[in-house]
C-alpha cells in the first residue's frame, strides 16, 4: 500500500468513523512528512487553540501542546481547577466562551461519552472540536498515531494480525483501533479478562486466550488496566493479572521475531507487560509517543485548513 500525499481538510475530529480511509492514510502521510522535517504553511498568519482537559493526561495533553507550538499556533492556557468550572460552568459554556473570544479550535478530554454532540450541533459555537478522549468512548488521535506506528513498521495493513489485549470495555483506544484496523484490512484479535470483553466487539475480530495469540500475531497491542474506572470493583491483584493476561517475559519469548509490542501508556509495569519489555527491542511504545506529536500536527493542520 503506497500512501499518496494530499491536503486534508476537516471541520472537527470526533471519532475515527468520521474519517474515510483516504483521510486516515493522508494524515499518516502528512505526519510522516512532518517527522521528516516538512514545514507547515497555514492559510492565516495567526490561529488560537485551547486545550481543555477535564481528565488527567500527560502524553495526549503535552504532545498536543508541542504539536501546536511546532506549528506556530497561539496556545491559550486553560486549567479546569482554576477556571469557572469550579463555579459550576458547564462544558458547553466553557467552549461557548472560547468561541466568543476568538479561539479557532479546542482539544477536549472529558469523562462524558459523546460530550461533543451538543458542541458541534450548536449554531453559536464556531470553533472546531478535536476529541482528545471521551470517557470510555473514543480516542481518535491515539488511533491515528498507533496506525502510523504500525505503518512505519510494516508498510501495509492488509492481512496484518493485530491483538488488542486487556481492559477492552473501558478502553477508548481499543474501540477506535478495532474499527479502523478492520476497515484497513487487518485481522483483529482480542484477549484479556472475559469480564472486560463485550460481544459487540465480535464484528471487528475474534477473542482468544493470550497464550493462543502470542506466537501468531504481528502486533501485540497491550491496554492499560484503567484502575480509575474500576473503583470498588478490583477483581485481580497485579501479579494475578500479569500472570494470567499480561505479556510476561516467558510469553514474549514466543512472539514472532518481527512482531512488535505497543501500548498507549501510561504502562502499569509488571501488570500489562513485564517491566523490561517496555523499552525492549520489540517495543514501539516510545516511538508511539514520538509519533503522537506529528500525527497531532497533521490533525491540527487539517482542522485549520478546514476553517479556511
Amino acid at each position: 500500500m503506497i500512501i499518496q500525499s494530499q491536503a486534508i481538510s476537516l471541520k472537527h475530529l470526533l471519532t475515527v468513523e468520521s474519517l474515510s480511509e483516504a483521510e486516515v492514510l493522508g494524515l499518516i502521510k502528512r505526519a510522516s512528512e512532518f517527522k521528516a522535517g516538512a514545514k507547515c504553511v497555514l492559510p492565516k498568519e495567526k490561529y488560537f487553540v485551547a486545550n481543555l482537559f477535564f481528565e488527567n493526561s500527560t502524553r495526549t495533553h503535552k504532545s498536543f501542546e508541542v504539536a501546536e507550538k511546532k506549528l506556530g499556533l497561539e496556545v491559550i492556557e486553560f486549567d479546569a481547577s482554576t477556571s469557572s468550572v469550579q463555579k459550576g460552568e458547564t462544558l458547553y459554556d466553557t467552549v461557548l466562551t472560547m468561541s466568543a473570544i476568538g479561539v479557532d479550535a479546542v482539544v477536549i478530554r472529558h469523562s462524558a461519552e459523546h460530550y461533543y454532540n451538543e458542541l458541534v450541533e450548536s449554531k453559536t459555537i464556531q470553533c472546531s472540536v478535536i476529541n482528545g478522549g471521551d470517557g470510555s468512548g473514543q480516542h481518535p488521535t491515539q488511533c491515528l498515531l498507533d496506525l502510523m506506528t504500525i505503518y512505519q513498521e510494516f508498510g501495509y495493513f492488509e492481512g496484518l494480525k493485530v491483538a488488542i489485549v486487556g481492559d477492552l470495555t473501558h478502553s477508548r483506544v481499543a474501540k477506535s483501533n478495532m474499527q479502523m484496523l478492520k476497515r484497513l484490512g487487518a485481522q483483529v484479535y482480542f484477549s484479556g479478562p472475559l469480564e472486560w470483553y463485550d460481544e459487540s466487539f465480535e464484528v471487528y475480530g475474534k477473542y482468544l486466550a493470550i497464550d493462543e495469540l502470542v506466537d501468531k500475531v504481528d502486533v501485540m497491542m497491550m491496554l492499560r488496566v484503567q484502575h480509575e474506572r474500576h473503583v470498588g470493583n478490583q477483581q485481580f491483584s497485579k501479579e494475578q493479572y500479569h500472570q494470567t493476561y499480561g505479556l510476561t517475559l516467558e510469553r514474549a519469548k514466543r512472539m514472532l521475531p518481527h512482531a512488535i509490542i505497543m501500548h498507549p501508556a501510561p504502562v502499569n509495569r509488571d501488570v500489562e507487560l513485564a517491566d523490561s519489555l517496555v523499552e525492549g527491542l520489540q517495543s514501539r511504545i516510545v516511538q508511539q509517543m514520538t509519533n503522537g506529536v506529528y500525527i497531532r500536527m497533521a490533525v491540527l493542520e487539517a482542522i485549520l485548513n478546514g476553517k479556511a
